[in-house]
């Protein structure tokens, strides 16, 4: 696949999946008991963090504090879903980033499950099984359910916020938080992957609560590429002694 070529990028870009939520919690408790419904009492948008992801977090903004204030990023942007909010300001209160500098764009947002919300593997199997075999035909990638976005319509909103980093952060470096989807999409523009490599790589392993995917340029380099220096690092975790989760979001959706 061609590479990026452009150099007006962040010199530094991270890309970090939320710490572990509640709504993860209850998506395993719900598969493992084979419910058809997952046990939240609020919308997707409002789930918090869980204990461990609270922790994760944490270590998250230990690691990013642990570096020289030149490394450090400069640009915070966030899901505005709780989760990744209590993520990205766990990171900006531990390099003494001021939380009203904290970007929160929409466009960062979980994936939309729509008429699946909520359902797990089994339930969408038994109460929309014509769904389920739609889903298998089109694939993941381009299935788009009731209400709800494929992967094509996250990469959509996404192209427009890269034209933001390109167009007013040049030289910045920039932390996202956002979601599994969100991470997993970034990777598919900024890599000029097709569905093929995208998903293979989203079928190797789920995205870690707190992964870190990151980016940069070499400026002083003759050609100068904006590429990826590591994919899914869990390091900071490892490093705190913090359990590593790699949960989906919900829903899972059948195979």
């Amino acid at each position: 696949m061609p590479k990026l070529r452009h150099t007006d990028w962040p010199d530094r870009l991270w890309i970090v999946r939320h710490g572990q939520s509640a709504g993860n919690v209850a998506r395993d408790l719900a598969e493992l008991n084979g419910l058809a419904l997952i046990d939240l009492a609020t919308r997707d948008a409002d789930v918090p963090l869980s204990k461990l992801g609270e922790e994760q977090a944490a270590a998250l903004a230990q690691w990013f504090a642990g570096k020289p204030a030149s490394e450090r990023p400069n640009i915070f942007m966030t899901s505005p879903f709780v989760r990744a909010r209590q993520t990205c300001m766990a990171v900006a209160e531990g390099v003494a980033f001021d939380a009203d500098d904290v970007q929160v764009d929409e466009r960062l947002r979980e994936k939309e499950f729509g008429i699946l919300d909520r359902y797990t593997r089994h339930g969408i199997i038994e109460k929309f099984p014509e769904l389920a075999e739609q889903r298998k035909l089109v694939g993941k990638f381009y299935f788009r359910p009731p209400g709800g976005e494929s992967w094509c319509d996250v990469v959509l909103r996404l192209r427009s916020l890269l034209e933001v980093l390109r167009r007013d952060h040049v030289g910045d470096r920039v932390l996202i938080v956002g979601h599994q989807v969100i991470v997993n999409c970034f990777r598919y523009l900024l890599e000029c992957m097709d569905e093929r490599e995208v998903l293979a790589h989203d079928a190797k392993a789920d995205v870690p609560n707190c992964g870190i995917t990151e980016y940069a340029i070499d400026r002083n380099a003759p050609d100068a590429r904006f590429h990826l220096v590591q994919a899914n690092l869990a390091l900071p975790l490892q490093q705190a002694g913090a359990p590593v989760t790699t949960e989906p979001d919900q829903p899972v959706g059948p195979k």
